[in-house]
């Protein structure tokens, strides 16, 4: 497969202990945000991200961490009520937290992702809201205190707000046409098989962001834990015959085309190593692809 295991600490109990774990085991990735772990998630990583200078790093902007949002206020970054609200994108708040992010990382983020801009997004303003952040990011990425920039998501591209034609023509407005916009991030699983389906057919936003050279980080790839419970035996022998249903899940998500990164929370080596393993196996073809679309829907 070219897809590869990358850690997502969205679900980490201790950030820090797996991210070491992964990094130990070949890990490339580490995902993370501001206001994961209790908004500790990053502070956490400074030693990781030092002990291994080699392991790349993308974290988000947009939720608001507790601990943080009265300093923000005080800073002139947010408003009161954006700080009470939870989440923002205004410009002066992306700039504010992305230089407070690569502080607490120890360095420069290798990704920034706008997170979930769908959040509370009054009706016909996503638009702009993206074009605004663009601007700021392509900002952060002019003062090096940002690589690069994507778009992570949960309902952006399954509700239609927004396509990654869209996402292209908006940074391109933003940045020009060296634009800093290198990714997107949403959920791929058993449970969320759309853009599988959508891509097998050459639509949708991992066809799309296939054929505009994006990466693809696939969030969520077993559910939250659901999805083994799930699976029956007959699936998993579909999918994968001889494997768990963790192993043919996520077989699935990384044979999805234009996956590049599957991110898993955990910091259990065992099922790190068998994660691993499974995403690193040959590619299920296409027609088991559809047919596990046909068995499951979408």
């Amino acid at each position: 497969m070219t897809a590869r295991l990358g850690l997502g600490t969205y679900r980490c109990l201790d950030v820090a202990e797996a991210a070491l774990m992964a990094a130990s085991q070949g890990a490339e990735w580490v995902d993370t945000a501001p206001n994961y772990a209790g908004g500790r998630a990053e502070m956490a990583l400074t030693v990781v991200l030092a002990a291994y200078p080699e392991l790349c790093v993308s974290t988000k902007v947009g939720f608001i961490p507790a601990c943080a949002g009265h300093i923000g206020v005080r800073a002139g970054a947010l408003s009161a009520a954006d700080a009470e609200g939870g989440h923002c994108l205004a410009p002066d708040y992306i700039s504010w937290q992305l230089a407070r992010s690569k502080i607490v990382l120890g360095r420069e983020p290798d990704l920034a992702f706008v997170h979930n801009p769908e959040h509370a997004c009054p009706d016909g303003e996503i638009t702009g809201r993206l074009y605004r952040s663009f601007v700021a990011l392509e900002e952060a990425c002019s003062q090096q205190i940002i690589s690069a920039y994507g778009v992570a998501t949960w309902r952006g591209f399954s509700s239609g707000l927004f396509d990654v034609p869209t996402l292209i023509e908006l940074a391109a407005k933003a940045g020009g046409p060296n634009h800093h916009l290198r990714a997107v991030q949403l959920p791929v699983s058993l449970v969320h098989l759309a853009p599988v389906a959508q891509a097998l057919d050459g639509h949708g936003p991992l066809a799309d962001a296939l054929a505009a050279g994006l990466e693809v980080f696939a969030s969520a790839p077993l559910h939250g834990g659901e999805i083994p419970g799930m699976a029956t035996p007959e699936l998993c022998e579909l999918i994968a015959p001889g494997k768990t249903p963790v192993e043919a899940a996520l077989a699935v998500v990384a044979s999805a085309p234009g996956v590049k990164r599957v991110l898993l929370s955990t910091g259990n080596p065992e099922h790190w190593m068998r994660a691993a393993g499974a995403v690193g196996r040959p590619s299920l073809s296409p027609n088991v692809l559809r047919r596990v679309v046909d068995v499951l829907g979408t």
